[in-house]
């Protein structure tokens, strides 16, 4: 394949200006900073015949007119400081990547999604999208786009899908106005007494618990003798059964998917480990607060949920974690720098650094709680378990924490990854917990006692 074009698109649009960052783009900042990870987020669509370059630069020019995030580069202060700045106009250039005949467009299409992926933005001066297009024998077929994560979150980028999904490919206009909380309002919320306080309830939430949890997250086995290179391991799984037992214990107990899977999650995290209570951050969206639902923006912080499995039944366990996830959601909103102050605070006041570096994120958006068309059957999940699948992925340098579970959106099973620092979670280790997430589920799908 070659880079054959490009084509650039001109945008203007309301709702320039300069502020600090919000709380949440300031999470995604520190984070990166911290890892060096790139974290972009953004995929692939495959484009429908006829479809024109014309058509390509009014869905892009839409996108970036009609979104200030998409229009936010940031500026540092002489201490380092950064903080976000939306232009009215620019121009962004959209790649033309001409593939070969005997090109497969899955395998190009996927080489410059990763490419994009994996090379970091300047966000001093390189506008927070990339877009491009693949172009056989004159025609399209593909279309990428990536995203800078500290403007937009996976939320965000659902609510820019369906937002794209009212423009006019002829002129790249809506007849909707957009709705949301756009960033800098968002900055100058953030400042008002409401949300201090809203700031200060969550931050005495995180306290009582990091004061009080167990600091250490694995016990002896925990340090194993070999230190693979790179450090950080991925592993991926499929089930069928995963799905069909989830299915049949949030039919029994009411409960949505997302907080039984939380709870198969902390009961496989401390048979694993052999440490109680499970702690783990969940990543909460904040879409369910006031005019954040449609923002195409960045919201999502970390909540903390603390869930004692210890002398419980399962569904006991599925309640105790729909408590502790709601609560982690309602103080899942604060100010990310009084956030490290405080855990600085709490590891001197302990003399001990408090290990939460094990997080859930259910990625699930359009796959969540989608209904089965029948009612799912002991049988039906015994009849799943030899069609799960577990292979190695990616491997890293580097990493947010030591075990992240992430619950992937693909329909009809339970898809997860799960990235490890193999430097305290051996990789047998890492298999075990995956099976033991799995087979936590089926046997409480199949004996609820």
């Amino acid at each position: 394949m070659t880079a054959a074009d490009r084509l650039p698109v001109s945008f203007e649009g309301e709702g320039a200006g300069c502020d600090a960052l919000t709380w949440a783009q300031r999470d995604v900042w520190d984070i990166m900073r911290r890892t060096g990870r790139t974290m972009n987020i953004g995929g692939t669509a495959a484009l429908p015949p006829g479809f024109t370059l014309d058509a390509v630069a009014n869905l892009v020019r839409g996108a970036m007119s009609r979104h200030p995030s998409l229009r936010t580069r940031l500026r540092f202060d002489l201490d380092g400081t950064p903080r976000q700045v939306v232009s009215a106009s620019g121009d962004v250039v959209v790649e033309i990547v001409d593939m070969a005949a005997g090109d497969d467009p899955d395998v190009v299409v996927e080489a410059l999604r990763v490419r994009y992926q994996t090379t970091p933005f300047d966000p001093a001066t390189e506008w927070p999208a990339r877009f491009g297009v693949l172009r056989r024998e004159g025609g399209l077929t593909h279309l990428v786009a990536m995203y800078y994560h500290v403007v937009i979150d996976g939320y965000g980028l659902d609510a820019l899908m369906r937002d794209l999904g009212t423009l006019d490919l002829h002129t790249g206009r809506s007849d909707r106005p957009v709705t949301g909380l756009q960033a800098l309002a968002q900055a100058r919320l953030e400042r008002t007494p409401a949300m201090r306080r809203q700031s200060e309830k969550s931050l005495r939430y995180w306290g009582g618990l990091l004061r009080t949890i167990p600091a250490r997250r694995l016990g002896p086995a925990g340090d194993p003798v070999e230190k693979p290179q790179p450090p950080i391991w991925e592993l991926r799984c499929t089930s069928l059964a995963l799905h069909r037992a989830t299915a049949m214990v949030s039919a029994r107990t009411g409960v949505e998917s997302g907080p039984v899977l939380l709870a198969a999650a902390a009961v496989a995290l401390a048979r694993v480990t052999g440490v109680g209570p499970s702690v783990l951050q969940v990543l909460v969206s904040n879409r369910f607060r006031p005019g954040f639902a449609e923002s195409v923006t960045n919201a999502r912080q970390l909540g903390l949920a603390v869930i004692d499995v210890a002398g419980a039944t399962f569904d006991e366990v599925v309640t105790r974690a729909w408590r502790a996830s709601m609560t982690a959601y309602v103080h899942g909103y604060y100010d990310t720098v009084a956030h490290a102050d405080l855990i600085r605070r709490i590891t001197a006041e302990r003399g001990e650094e408090v290990d939460i570096s094990f997080y859930l994120n259910d990625r699930r958006t359009r796959t969540r709680d989608r209904a089965d068309d029948e009612a799912v059957t002991a049988d039906d999940v015994r009849a799943a378990l030899p069609l799960t699948t577990m292979d190695w992925g990616v491997r890293e340098d580097t990493y947010d924490g030591t075990f992240y579970l992430h619950l992937e959106d693909v329909p009809d099973v339970v898809s997860f990854a799960l990235f490890a620092d193999t430097h305290r979670i051996p990789p047998q280790t890492m298999r075990a917990y995956a099976r033991e997430f799995e087979a936590v589920l089926v046997a409480a799908a199949l004996d609820p006692d």
